[in-house]
């Protein structure tokens, strides 16, 4: 199964941070540190990876969430929510110029949580997007944090390195993603999933399948072995398909 959500919260209000941490943990997700300060965040973000931080725009110091919002998005480039009870406008207009994924308002429940994390996900994977999308370091398309991908599992959303998916198979209009431990199914046609993928790794070898060229194990006549399954090459793509094994 791939990996869950890893997540860094920054709260100075002991109680609160263990509140969220437990009801992220509940969810599905993974709290991986806890900070209380800007620097004590600022040695975590630096020595570990973090999927998502949630971050409390009033800190105790010198320096509040925002600033740190600031400090991350130069350098780091880690989708952000902020937590806040707080509407002074003032504040709600520096916050807004650092673009976090969400906000969160005190108080919350599980479902608001829950909701908001979604929301960031979402938001933060079309950001990463387009911004790749304008530099050109990728094909469009692949919707997606850094070298993974954020696949809905039940309540929560698990990530996924884009080198751990094996098998995209269609079945009218959903899809199902086999990774090396598990799989994933989407209300979505094939396409729709593919066009998600770098085609430098993906290629279509069936109208009912996409395949990771990394985890073809071997193959018999027109038969691939992925993932302990046989995969059909259909005619229209045995040429293409076929030809990698050349080149390897």
């Amino acid at each position: 199964m791939g990996n869950r959500v890893t997540i860094l919260i920054v709260e100075d209000e002991v109680l609160l941070a263990q509140d969220i941490k437990m009801r992220l943990t509940k969810l599905g997700y993974h709290v991986a540190q806890v900070a209380s300060t800007v620097n004590e965040a600022r040695k975590y973000i630096e020595s570990h990876r973090f999927d998502l931080i949630i971050l409390d725009i009033i800190l105790k110091g010198e320096l509040d969430g925002i600033d740190l919002a600031a400090e991350i998005n130069k350098f780091h480039r880690t989708p952000f929510i902020f937590l806040t009870s707080n509407a002074d406008q003032q504040l709600v207009d520096r916050a807004m110029k650092v673009n976090p994924s969400a906000y969160m308002l005190k108080p919350f429940n599980d479902r608001e949580i829950a909701i908001t994390m979604e929301l960031a996900l979402a938001n933060s994977m079309q950001r990463n997007s387009q911004y790749l999308h304008n530099n050109e370091k990728i094909n469009t398309g692949v919707l997606s944090i850094k070298d993974s991908l954020f696949l809905k599992k039940d309540k929560h959303f698990e990530k996924v390195l884009l080198s751990d998916l094996a098998i995209l198979e269609a079945d009218n209009n959903y899809t199902t993603v086999y990774t090396r431990d598990g799989k994933f199914i989407y209300s979505t046609v094939l396409k729709k999933m593919e066009e998600k993928l770098p085609s430098s790794d993906f290629i279509r070898v069936h109208r009912s399948y996409v395949v990771n060229v990394q985890a073809i194990e071997g193959f018999e006549g027109n038969i691939l072995f992925v993932n302990n399954m046989k995969i059909p090459v259909s005619k229209q793509y045995r040429e293409e398909v076929f030809r990698i094994f050349k080149i390897l």
